[in-house]
This record gives C-alpha cells, sequence and structure tokens, in this order.
C-alpha cells in the first residue's frame, strides 16, 4: 500500500489520538474536498485520506476520464494542511479493515453496496460514523460540465 506522510515525526507522535478516515477518488481536487477534509478533521486529531487507485475507478466507471495518476491524487491531496496521511485503496470495504482509525466519515452520497458493507463493518467494530454533508453548488462533475461547456 503506497502511503505519504505529511511529516513522519508529528505523524508517529499523532499516532495515539483519534483517527479519522475518509475515501473518495478527488480526481479534480476543489472546494468541496477541502470542506470534507476540514470536517473530516474536526472529529477527531489526525486524518487519513484514502485515494482510490485509477484502475478500480476504472472498472467501475469504465467512460471515466482521470485527469490525475493515483500517485498525483495522493500527492495534491497529501499537500493540504487538513489530511495527516493518504493512502491508496481499492475496495472500500477493504480499507476500512486494514487501516487503524476511529472515525469513518463519508458523504452522503457514498452509499453503494461497497460503502454498505463499509459502514456495517465500521459499526460493528466499534468505529463511529459520520455523514459530512456536501457543498451545494460544487462538485467533479458539474466542474467537468463547466469546462466542457466553456472551452
Amino acid at each position: 500500500m503506497c502511503t505519504y506522510l505529511r511529516n513522519n515525526e508529528r505523524a508517529l507522535d499523532d499516532m495515539n489520538k483519534k483517527r479519522v478516515l475518509t475515501v473518495g477518488v478527488y480526481d479534480i481536487l476543489h472546494i468541496g474536498h477541502i470542506l470534507l477534509f476540514k470536517h473530516a478533521r474536526e472529529f477527531g486529531d489526525f486524518l487519513i485520506v484514502a485515494v482510490q487507485e485509477s484502475e478500480v475507478v476504472r472498472k467501475y466507471k469504465p467512460n471515466a476520464k482521470m485527469v490525475y495518476t493515483t500517485n498525483e491524487r495522493m500527492f495534491m491531496v497529501g499537500s493540504l494542511k487538513f489530511v495527516d496521511q493518504v493512502v491508496a485503496y481499492r475496495e472500500v470495504d477493504d480499507i476500512v479493515k486494514e487501516i487503524e482509525f476511529d472515525v469513518l466519515a463519508i458523504g452522503p452520497d457514498q452509499n453503494h453496496q461497497g460503502f454498505q458493507r463499509a459502514v456495517k463493518w465500521a459499526k460493528e467494530n466499534g468505529k463511529e460514523v459520520v455523514v459530512i454533508p456536501r457543498t451545494e453548488g460544487v462538485s467533479s462533475t458539474i466542474l467537468r460540465d463547466y469546462l466542457k461547456n466553456n472551452d
């Protein structure tokens, strides 16, 4: 598993603190993602962001036009001040079993079967699950459409 730590020394000091995990693609990074990270971090002391691997995104969305590679997306997310650690993941219901965390922060639209299994596992294993509201009026789809129509 590929991992980026903001500051290895700080990260090691934070291992005993409340750890929050959130997951996503984050291909076109926007204000909604930044606010998600900010709000998720408010539920703990250490934010871990799992970035889905490009090949898995393409498996579920064959027509997806990825702008950035997995490593590029991880680098960008890891550069944000709210994020302490970034890991790559394939399936959400697997990553929750592989990462040590206390709180799973998800969005209201993250509800497919993999998320349902991940949430169930988290609750059964004593993890808190919080739903972070979307930022109204912004999404990767909206940005893609805007860019396509305003060339």
